[in-house]
């Protein structure tokens, strides 16, 4: 993950400072490597749970710790902490390798003035808000740690490594891929919805880049609906590896 972020972030800031104007809020880049990394999270916060399963070493887990909801809490916050700050670290350097390449330049005047903020506006150059940095970096990296944690609850509630990893990716990419389909005059709105409240386009949105919606938006209402929908499944989580055998 650290090296997808890192590395995709990099060849688009060196794209972006290639070019004498810039067309996008100055740190939107680090949203392109980002859109891979989070698969990387999602899957191991699968394996963080299933692998035991698979393997039934949860068996000796649970003998070592009968208390089941111990052992989920125990995992639960070890994997939020570690994706947290990995991915807060991965997308800090990135969102600083933009602002060294990219801020600064200069804004055509055809851009639409809803992806900008006002200071790069009122100067005519591309400049970060403390806004931007935040959904950037902190946002983006909270977006990223609870859809791992997501993913280490339906890992639970499923107990199947495939089964899992199926559903966490097609939770990702399904809803954004299908409403490019529905694209006739009854069943454009649904399109519409289903990309307001993909997964991606909460993430595009912490980096001012919305890919429906609001053109505004920051994207931390969508991280709290995420928040929500994360809590719902570990509430679910808890009640199965507390009712059923190992």
């Amino acid at each position: 993950m650290f090296a997808l972020v890192l590395g995709i972030g990099t060849l688009v800031a060196l794209a972006l400072g290639s070019q004498d104007t810039l067309e996008l809020p100055v740190l939107s880049g680090g949203f392109f490597g980002l859109m891979f990394g989070q698969l990387c999270v999602i899957t191991l916060g699968v394996l963080v749970i299933t692998s035991e399963y698979s393997t039934g070493m949860i068996r000796t887990t649970l003998t070592a710790c009968p208390s089941r909801a111990r052992v989920l809490t125990a995992k639960a916050v070890v994997f939020f902490l570690l994706s947290f700050v990995t991915t807060l670290v991965a997308c800090t350097l990135t969102a600083l390798l933009h602002a060294a390449m990219v801020e600064g330049k200069r804004i055509p005047e055809y851009v639409d003035s809803e992806l900008l903020n006002e200071e790069s506006i009122a100067a005519g150059e591309a400049v970060a808000s403390a806004g931007e940095w935040l959904g950037a970096t902190v946002g983006a990296a909270l977006y990223v740690a609870l859809l791992g944690l997501l993913s280490l609850a339906v890992g639970t509630l499923l107990r199947s490594t495939p089964a899992a990893i199926t559903s966490m990716l097609g939770l990702v990419l399904l809803p954004f891929v299908v409403s490019l389909f529905l694209f006739t005059e009854s069943t454009w709105k649904v399109g519409e919805k289903l990309r307001e409240y993909s997964v991606l386009n909460g993430l595009s949105s912490l980096f001012r880049i919305p890919m429906e919606g609001d053109a505004t938006g920051t994207g931390w209402p969508l991280l709290g609906l995420l928040a929500a929908v994360t809590a719902a499944a570990l509430i679910g989580a808890y009640a199965r590896i507390s009712t059923r055998d190992a």
